[in-house]
């Protein structure tokens, strides 16, 4: 069991670990390039990230929450609990006469982009526990 250290620090884990499976997914289509009939597939994990962030940040407002004194009256919101990527087959490519619709170059981009959002994601998470790391210093200088 992990501690986390801040909700930031969650949602960036869960996007790497999005990132991560978009790659191997990616991976998988450049891989299955000249294997008859194979569709390219792609994971759409957006939503569920929105979501849960909507989720985590929700506690950090100012609104008051409705209380449910009586299981007959209205139930308040209740969080999404299972944030899964949807599996979607690619569409908009034309097929080769084997039944094959995967674009090596609409990959290749797509993959690069990945690349780049996990690169970011990486700095973001680094950058968060340097905050927690000066934190910690800051105070073992003052003791």
């Amino acid at each position: 069991m992990s501690i986390p250290v801040s909700r930031t620090s969650i949602l960036l884990k869960d996007a790497l670990n999005y990132r991560a499976a978009r790659q191997d997914m990616i991976a998988s289509n450049i891989a299955n390039a000249d294997t008859p009939n194979y569709k390219p597939r792609d994971i759409s994990f957006e939503q569920a990230l929105i979501a849960k962030k909507a989720s985590l940040l929700k506690s950090d407002t100012n609104t008051l929450k409705m209380a449910q004194t009586n299981e007959k009256h209205i139930a308040p919101e209740k969080e999404v609990e299972n944030f899964k990527p949807t599996l979607f087959y690619r569409d908009g490519h034309m097929a080769r006469n084997d039944g094959n619709s995967v674009d090596i170059d609409v990959e290749t981009t797509e993959m690069s982009k990945n690349s780049i959002m996990y690169n970011a994601l990486v700095s973001a998470i680094k950058k968060d526990s340097y905050i927690f790391k000066s934190v910690i210093e800051a105070s073992q200088k003052v003791s």
